[in-house]
């Protein structure tokens, strides 16, 4: 047996000398060694880039979507999307605890968490889907998972319901992100602004960025748009397609009097993105591609390419103390608390 190691190395069935993220398949028995930490999972949040292709695959068919989930889960060991290459996370209940964690966690059996480490690189087990709900990237199911030693999780909150919960943790890393990056009386853009992760930037920047800022959501829907105005966050709602380099840059300079953003955030689920929200960042300005559609490729190059000295952060999901920041947006805005209610209980 390999011996056990804190980043989970030891679960890594192929290929061999990699981390369980990368790696093509993880051992998923769900045997506890001394490190891990064993959970009755109870419901998934598929990151929104993987469950839109599946979705987009499967025609939005239910049944053909929790078979492509049943078949990844079963190839891989893990819900680890070969397409998008990303995950999402999940809710249970602590089942076992590793007897080398034993007092050295804040967790007992019978605790509900959520896991802030990606499904991409956590063993999983399904062993039935119950519901999937097509319009909130969530799925119900019985089965079980492994958190490793150095797995980051949040005990559930008794006062927000859990599928607000676990939709909001999902994207944790968004809105403190945000909360770094925008400084007062910037422009802020956010690409893809009327989705969940996109809203909760949106309402940040507006926060940051203070009363002599400007906030821009961007959305190719139209009720999207009308929410975005609705909700008074943002000083403008564009509805344009971020896939459309040019047209984006060309809406942004509109609002801007051609002088762009100082910081463009990009929320949206789906691919070739990268060079809207690169035009639409000033010289020297602050990107951050939340998004786990992003191409590295595409949006290195093409920054090159067009010549734009802009400073890129990659959807590093994770900042400390990101999963209790983001549900405290749900307590401080009875507005946001509202929305995300609305979309999710």
């Amino acid at each position: 047996m390999k011996p056990a190691c804190p980043y989970g190395t030891h679960r890594v069935i192929e290929p061999l000398g990699v981390l369980p993220q990368p790696a093509w398949r993880l051992d998923n028995t769900m045997t506890v060694r001394d490190n891990e930490i064993l959970i009755d999972v109870q419901a998934l949040n598929v990151d929104a880039a993987s469950f839109t292709q599946i979705k987009q695959a499967a025609q939005g068919n239910v049944d053909r979507i929790a078979a492509t989930l049943v078949d990844i889960v079963a190839r891989r060991g893990k819900l680890h999307n070969p397409v998008t290459g990303s995950g999402g996370m999940l809710i249970g209940r602590v089942a076992e605890l590793g007897a080398g964690l034993a007092g050295k966690r804040d967790l007992t059996v019978g605790d509900k968490i959520a896991t802030m480490v990606s499904l991409s690189l956590t063993p999983l087990r399904i062993d039935r889907i119950h519901r999937v709900h097509l319009h909130k990237d969530q799925v119900e199911i019985d089965g079980q998972a492994i958190l490793f030693e150095s797995g980051l999780y949040a005990k559930l909150p008794n006062d927000i319901p859990e599928p607000v919960a676990l939709a909001i943790l999902d994207v944790a890393g968004a809105p403190a992100q945000t909360a770094r990056l925008v400084q007062p009386g910037d422009t802020v853009v956010v690409v893809g602004g009327g989705g969940k992760s996109g809203t909760l930037c949106v309402y940040e920047a507006h926060k940051r960025a203070g009363p002599h800022g400007c906030v821009i959501g961007l959305s190719p829907f139209e009720q999207d748009c009308q929410r975005m105005r609705e909700l008074g966050w943002v000083d403008h709602a564009l509805q344009v397609d971020a896939t459309d380099a040019v047209a984006t840059m060309q809406a942004v300079a509109h609002a801007t009097q051609g002088r762009l953003a100082d910081v463009v955030i990009n929320c949206v689920n789906l691919p070739n993105t990268e060079m809207g929200s690169i035009l639409s960042t000033r010289d020297r300005g602050r990107l951050y591609f939340f998004s786990m559609a992003t191409s590295f490729t595409a949006a290195s190059l093409g920054a090159e390419g067009v010549g734009k000295d802009v400073d890129m952060l990659m959807g590093n999901g994770y900042a400390k103390g990101n999963a209790d920041y983001a549900l405290s947006l749900l307590r401080e805005s009875p507005a946001l608390r509202r929305l995300f209610e609305t979309l999710y209980v």
